[in-house]
C-alpha cells in the first residue's frame, strides 16, 4: 500500500473508530467480544476475572462466549444499534493466544463486511500470527508494550508461555520485547493500523515511555494510548499515577507520536459508546424480546 493511500484507509478508520478518534468515540459505538480467555504472559498488574459484572477494568468480563455466542450477539446489536462500527477482541485474556479470534473474526467479516475489525495484543505472538490476521479480515490491532529494555520489562512480566515453553525472568522478558518490536514493524509493513497502549507504571517504566513513543512512531504507529497504572495484583502497593503525571506523560511523549486522551480502560465485554458502555447481556436480550415482539404483531 502506497503513503498515500495509507493515510487514506487510516483517515477513513479514525472516522469510525473510537479509540483513534475523540470526535468518532462520541458518534460511534464499539462492542467487544470475550472470547479470549487464555493469556500467554502474566503481567504483575493483571487479574483476569470471568465472571465479574461489577468491575470496569481491562481483564473483565461477565462471562466468555463462544464464536456461535459471539456472532449472534454482533447480530442482535447490530439490528438495534446502527451507529455500532467497530467490533473489537480484546480478551479477557490474549487475542492471539486464542483460536477462538480468528473463528469470529472470519465469520464476523464474511456476515458484516463493513465493520471494523480489531484486536488487543499484548505482541508476543504477533510476528508468527500475522498472516492469520490478515487473512480474518482484520483492519486495525492494539499492542500493549510496557517497556524497550529486557532489564525494565522483567520488572513487568513474571512469565511468558511461547511455543509450549514457559520463560522467566530477563529471558522471558527479552523474548517478549524482540516479538513485540519485530511484530509491530511486520504489522504496520503489511498495512495495519496500529495503537500502542502503554501502561503508566510510576517508578518502574517512567523512563521507558518516551523511548516507546518514539520507536513506535519510526515503525509507524499511529497513535500511543498511555493508560494509568491500576494497583492490583503484584503492584497492588504502588501507586496510580495522578493526572498531572498522566498529562505531562503525554506532552512529552506527543512530540513523537499523537496520543490518545479518551480511553476508558474498557472490559473485554464493553459495549456501546466510550461514555456510555452499555450492559451488553441486557442489550442482547432487549434486541431479542424486540424481535419476538416484531414476530408477533407482524
Amino acid at each position: 500500500m502506497s503513503s498515500k493511500n495509507l493515510k487514506q484507509y487510516i483517515d477513513q478508520i479514525k472516522q469510525s473508530h473510537p479509540c483513534f478518534s475523540e470526535q468518532a468515540h462520541q458518534r460511534f459505538g464499539r462492542i467487544h467480544l470475550p472470547v479470549a480467555p487464555a493469556c500467554n504472559i502474566q503481567c504483575r498488574y493483571c487479574i483476569r476475572k470471568y465472571d465479574c459484572p461489577n468491575e470496569s477494568r481491562p481483564g473483565i468480563t461477565s462471562r466468555v462466549l463462544s464464536p456461535d455466542e459471539a456472532l449472534e450477539r454482533v447480530s442482535a446489536v447490530l439490528r438495534k444499534n446502527e451507529q455500532l462500527r467497530v467490533v473489537g477482541i480484546a480478551g479477557p485474556g490474549d487475542a492471539l493466544a486464542n483460536e477462538a479470534t480468528f473463528t469470529v473474526a472470519r465469520a464476523i467479516n464474511r456476515e458484516f463486511p463493513d465493520i471494523i475489525l480489531c484486536i488487543s495484543t499484548n505482541g508476543l505472538l504477533l510476528p508468527d500470527r500475522l498472516p492469520s490476521i490478515l487473512k480474518a479480515g482484520i483492519k486495525s490491532i492494539t499492542v500493549t508494550i510496557n517497556a524497550v529494555v529486557p532489564e525494565v520489562a522483567e520488572k513487568i512480566y513474571s512469565w511468558v508461555r511461547y511455543r509450549d515453553r514457559l520463560y522467566y525472568d530477563r529471558e522471558a522478558a527479552t523474548l517478549l520485547t524482540n516479538n513485540q518490536w519485530l511484530g509491530l514493524k511486520m504489522a504496520t509493513r503489511a498495512g495495519l493500523i496500529v495503537k500502542v497502549n502503554t501502561v503508566y507504571i510510576p517508578g518502574i517504566n517512567d523512563r521507558e515511555i518516551p523511548m516507546i513513543a518514539w520507536l513506535a512512531a519510526r515503525r509507524k504507529a499511529v497513535l500511543q494510548n498511555i493508560i494509568p497504572l491500576i494497583p492490583q495484583g503484584q503492584f497492588s502497593t504502588l501507586k496510580r499515577p495522578t493526572h498531572e503525571m498522566l498529562m505531562a506523560m503525554r506532552k512529552e511523549c506527543e512530540a513523537y507520536l499523537p496520543q490518545m486522551s479518551h480511553c476508558r480502560q474498557c472490559r473485554a465485554d464493553a459495549c456501546g459508546s466510550l461514555d456510555e458502555d452499555m450492559d451488553m447481556e441486557l442489550e442482547t436480550l432487549m434486541a431479542r424480546i424486540g424481535e419476538q415482539y416484531c414476530e408477533m404483531v407482524m
